[in-house]
């Protein structure tokens, strides 16, 4: 459990400028405002670790472009359909990312990557299926639903799916695992 806690305070990082977009939205029904927080969080992240000289992930210069593109395109037109596709394209440059073999390995411990590293690449093959599927989701739903309805819908989506797939595949990782480890230590 210790090793998974690192890996959603990420994810949730990550997600930042997205929730409050929604949260903003959903509070005071101006876009604006919303549209222009989301920015400023994304913007700030980013800000935050080159001051701090921390290497910045090409997903999240690929985010912030992506978040300034979809901002610019809302303020410009008044519509938030732009920034409610935003989360499609994101989903696709991380479901892309993720088809790297073995990206995987870097979140997890080194015992888990001397007994169970099949099961790793597998995981990310899977969690890039999860990324396109919700890409191909959240498309459906944000030209379809009213920005309040996409908001709450794609939020328990986002949360519920990616929660289910982490204890999912932790699970499987570490039963399995641990039934690798003590065979091989009984062979031994």
């Amino acid at each position: 459990m210790r090793s998974f806690l690192p890996v959603a305070r990420m994810l949730m990082m990550d997600l930042a400028s997205t929730i409050l977009f929604f949260a903003i939205y959903s509070i005071t029904d101006n876009i604006i405002l919303a549209v222009l927080l989301g920015v400023a969080v994304a913007a700030v992240q980013i800000g935050w670790q080159l001051l701090h000289k921390r290497p910045v992930d090409t997903l999240q210069w690929v985010s912030l472009i992506v978040v300034i593109a979809s901002g610019s395109a809302t303020l410009l037109t008044h519509n938030p359909v732009f920034v409610m596709v935003k989360p499609s394209l994101i989903y696709l440059a991380v479901g892309a990312a993720m088809l790297k073999r073995g990206w995987m390995n870097r979140y997890l411990p080194a015992r888990a990557l001397e007994t169970v590293p099949d099961l790793a690449i597998g995981f990310g093959y899977v969690w890039a299926g999860l990324m396109f599927f919700s890409a191909a989701l959240n498309l459906v739903l944000a030209l379809n639903l009213s920005v309040a309805a996409w908001g709450t819908v794609m939020s328990i989506w986002g949360i519920a799916s990616k929660t289910a797939l982490s204890f999912a595949s932790y699970g499987v990782m570490k039963a399995i695992g641990r039934r690798r480890y003590y065979a091989r230590t009984a062979n031994a």
